[in-house]
């Protein structure tokens, strides 16, 4: 079957091997004003997802080669396309619920349906979709505005500060430092929102180069020393590894290390924080181990979702260790804790080694 693909802003792709399954969804879509574009396999299928991503995606689950739960998880797995609803559609009453539902699908309708029925199953989809695209845009839009006015808040207290603008008391200097330092923590959470959010939207753009990592760890041990020494704790460093090198972003990974270090300093009132850097053949592991408060076990099961407070007053959002999972994935990695309440925490990173 010969497909073409106009790429379109808003349309719907309807996927089925069966010719006469196509022809009868486009009718019944395009009488309600969609565009609409046809497939007749997965792989087909995939390569114009990724070229122009559709407003809503029909599938049906039975074809040949990939089928429909294939195509499903491959989309939800690829961090470079966007959020689409899939409907699967099915003749066969074996097919899987279950099955569809777990590999990412958002609604199952088995033939034959209706055609007032699938329609109203779209309208329902594409809401879902404009919903969840007003989400994502209110996010950018919300951390862009409140970012702008507390940058310059802060510089301009900045200058009373040095008293550009007169005279000022020591009470006065403490008060205006205590509002820089709220600001500057404000400012952190919503750098922390806005980068979490465009790895969710797959829209984050690293650049892959040759890193350093012992060098790397070096400066982030050193930056942060400063916090142990207030703190009256030892940060040692163990090189076990030496010209440990990888692929990936510079910047994201230091974000990644200096989170799980100064988290380290920040639980951990007495003793040691310890940050281990070796490798295997093939991987590059990297150990951040502390004396501190430990992680109770229900906090540990939920320790990398998505706005997880702990139960510690010393908790914060939610996001920083979310965040660095999606770092990690990035870099084709992974992180992993071990901990014992009372009785301190590990994190390890294990990320490939750089192929020379």
């Amino acid at each position: 079957m010969s497909v073409s693909l106009q790429v379109k802003k808003d349309y719907i792709l309807v996927v089925d091997d069966i010719p006469d399954n196509l022809l009868l969804v486009q009718l019944a879509l395009e009488q309600e004003g969609h565009e609409v574009v046809l497939a007749d396999n997965g792989a087909t299928a995939l390569r114009y997802i990724k070229q122009s991503p559709p407003n809503l995606i029909l599938l049906d689950v039975m074809m040949p080669g990939m089928d429909g739960y294939e195509v499903t998880r491959r989309v939800r797995n690829d961090r470079n396309i966007p959020f689409i609803p899939i409907l699967l559609v099915t003749a066969r009453e074996e097919s899987s619920v279950v099955e569809g539902l777990d590999a990412g699908a958002d609604e199952f309708v088995r033939k034959p349906f209706q055609l007032e029925e699938l329609q109203a199953r779209v309208r329902s989809m594409l809401r879902l979709k404009e919903t969840i695209d007003q989400r994502e845009n209110f996010v950018s839009c919300l951390t862009h505005d409140l970012r702008t006015p507390l940058v310059a808040a802060n510089r301009m207290l900045d200058l009373m500060n040095q008293e550009v603008f007169g005279e000022i008391n020591l009470e006065q200097k403490e008060a205006i430092s205590n509002i820089i330092s709220s600001n500057d923590n404000m400012l952190e959470m919503l750098n922390t929102l806005l980068e979490t959010h465009q790895y969710e939207l797959g829209e984050k753009a690293l650049s892959f180069i040759a890193v350093d990592l012992q060098k790397l760890i070096e400066d982030v041990v050193t930056e942060l020393q400063g916090l142990a020494i207030d703190k009256k704790i030892s940060l040692e460093l163990a090189i076990l590894s030496d010209n440990v090198s990888i692929k990936g972003d510079h910047l994201e990974l230091r974000r990644v290390i200096t989170n799980l270090l100064s988290n380290a300093i920040k639980f951990t009132d007495q003793g040691t924080v310890k940050i281990s850097l070796t490798q295997t053949e093939d991987r590059v592991l990297v150990t951040v181990e502390d004396s501190g408060i430990g992680i109770s076990e229900q906090d540990r099961q939920a320790i990398f979702q998505r706005y997880h407070q702990g139960n510690h007053r010393r908790a914060g959002k939610g996001l920083g260790l979310y965040l660095c999972q999606q770092i990690i994935n990035a870099h084709q990695g992974e992180i992993r804790v071990k901990s014992k309440l009372n009785h301190g925490t590990t994190f390890t990173l294990s990320m490939p080694k750089l192929v020379k």
